[in-house]
Formats: C-alpha cells, structure tokens, sequence
C-alpha cells in the first residue's frame, strides 16, 4: 500500500472515522449475534460477516433467511439495498483509475457509506498530481482501517458470544441511527430530499408485502419518480 500508514492523512483519516466507529461496533455486535440467532452456523456467520461486509444488506437479508424465502428474492434485496455503491464508485473511480487493479478491488471492498461521505467531504476534487493522489489514498486507507475493523472485529465478537448477548438488548437500533446519519449527509439538494421522501412513503405504504419486498419497491419508486423529474428539468432548461 506504498507506506499510506506513514502519511498525516492516513492519521487523519483514522481520526474521522473515529467518531463513526462507536456506533458501527455495537451494530456489528448485534448483527453478529442475529446472524446466529437466525440458524446460521458459526462458520457460516463468520463467513457472511467478513466476506459480504454490507451491514444494511444483511439486514435486508437475515430476516429473509429466517422465514426461509427464495434465494432469488434474498439476492434481488440484497442488490436492490447496495445498488447505491454503484454511483459511489462512479463517483469515486477518477480517484482511484491510477490504481492497479488489485488496489481498486480492495478499495470498492472496503469503501462503506461512511466511508464515502468522508472521503468526499474531505476531498471534493481528485489529486491533480501524484503528491495528492498518495493523500487521498492515505486518508482513504485509515478511514476504511478503523470503521472495518469495528465492524468486522465486533461482528466476529457477536457471533461468538451470540449466546450471552440476547437480541432483546437493541444495539441494532444503533446501525439505524449510523444510517440515519449518513442519508442526513448525503441529502445535499432538494432532488435527494424528495427521493429519500419518496423512498420512505413507499416502503410504508407496501410494508405489508412479503418477504421484506417493500425495501424494492421503495427503490424502485424512488428511482422512477427522481429520474422522470431529472429529464423533465433538464429538458425546460434546454427549452430555456
């Protein structure tokens, strides 16, 4: 990783997470512990909680898991939930084009939400020479150091002690908090307002739907609605 440890922004980066990281170590220990609760193996909590690092998508997922739904309607929750990081990696891939291919695998694998929205805050811009583009690679490698370390550390920790810690204590109430957070970050103008609006009315109007469907439709409005109005304005602008 070129030495990014060594680098100030690397520090920095750490530190910012910092704040995050609370809050992430409690939902990974109750994400742990659920995974377990829902019938899964040790080995096979385990495996989920390093290889699929998707907090939100395995909630999505867990509770489809104990009612025993379609693997398809697992994977299309589970795609539909992380469709974001496809425009978080858009938006990221000029930072990281320089990158052999290896380095951009690890980073899409380690980017979060969290992650992303600190990234961006702290570097709006990409590096215009070498120098810069080490910072950002630095402060990137500390910020996805810490807030993986909490979540995967306290994940494994859930689900070892998944028969001391009883699901009844809520610490998952704390990964919707962290998310509450970041939708708050990322609603910068009135198009995301609305689509996150949207998103939330429909998800309640279709909660009655099985197997957790309503997550999809809300996505799905949500999309349908912001990009209908997206072209509309784009075209009275070109009429303009």
């Amino acid at each position: 990783m070129r030495n990014y440890y060594r680098h100030c922004e690397f520090r920095q980066g750490a530190l910012d997470a910092m704040a995050a990281a609370p809050g992430l170590a409690a939902w990974g220990l109750m994400m742990g512990v659920a995974m377990v609760k829902s019938g899964m193996s040790t080995f096979e909590a385990l495996l989920m909680g390093t290889l699929v690092y998707a907090g939100s998508s395995q909630l999505a997922a867990i509770p489809l898991l104990m009612v025993g739904a379609p693997m398809g309607v697992i994977l299309a929750t589970g795609f539909c939930v992380n469709l974001r990081f496809v425009v978080f990696s858009a938006h990221l891939r000029p930072y990281v084009m320089h990158l052999p291919l290896w380095q951009r695998l690890v980073s899409g694998y380690l980017t979060t939400d969290i992650s992303y929205v600190l990234f961006i805050r702290r570097f709006p811009r990409q590096g215009s020479d070498a120098a810069q583009r080490h910072a950002q690679q630095a402060y990137l490698a500390g910020n996805c150091g810490v807030i993986w370390a909490a979540w995967v550390g306290c994940s494994v920790l859930g689900v070892v002690l998944a028969n001391f810690v009883p699901v009844s204590w809520g610490l998952g109430f704390a990964g919707i908090l962290a998310l509450l957070g970041i939708l708050c970050a990322l609603i910068s103008n009135r198009l995301r307002l609305l689509s996150a609006a949207v998103a939330g009315s429909a998800a309640v109007v279709a909660f009655a739907l099985p197997f957790q469907l309503n997550i999809v439709v809300a996505i799905v409005v949500a999309v349908v609605v912001c990009l209908t109005l997206e072209k509309s304005t784009a075209v009275d602008a070109g009429e303009i």
